[in-house]
């Protein structure tokens, strides 16, 4: 399975998208506002900075205390993302996911994000995918 077909899937194109200059409080609002775990950082809502979690919030406010709250999300954001690009193998991006230990990631046409996948929707495309060929099986012993 593809990236493409895992988007199409998701049927949501819109990536929601926070200025580099808003506060991480403004961004932990958003999130809970949204109900999603990661939002990206773009200057434009088309370009992809860098990205910030749920969990990027709480292990800084851990760290450093609820004052980081005011801080800009650029100070915080993971700057050096992997991405996907549509044409990409579901297996590749799940492998990429596992291995670098994070949920989120940009799906890119050139410089411009056209999408965002989670493992959620990568697992979930796979388990589809396993299903089918399950039945296809079954269907071949039994001689449909």
């Amino acid at each position: 399975m593809l990236v493409q077909q895992i988007l199409k899937a998701k049927g949501v194109s819109d990536v929601v998208t926070i200025s580099p200059e808003a506060s991480v409080g403004d961004a932990a609002k958003t999130l809970s506002e949204k109900r999603i775990g990661t939002v990206v950082i773009s200057k434009t809502g088309m370009d992809a900075q860098g990205i910030l979690s749920e969990r990027d919030i709480v292990r800084e406010i851990g760290r450093r205390g609820a004052g980081c709250l005011g801080e800009p999300v650029a100070d915080m954001m993971t700057r050096n993302l992997i991405t996907c690009h549509r044409d990409d193998k579901a297996d590749g991006v799940l492998s990429k996911m596992t291995e670098g230990r994070f949920r989120h990631m940009p799906v890119m046409d050139g410089d411009q994000m056209v999408g965002l996948i989670s493992l959620g929707d990568v697992v979930k495309a796979r388990l589809s995918e396993v299903s089918m060929e399950k039945d296809a099986l079954e269907g071949m012993i039994m001689g449909y």
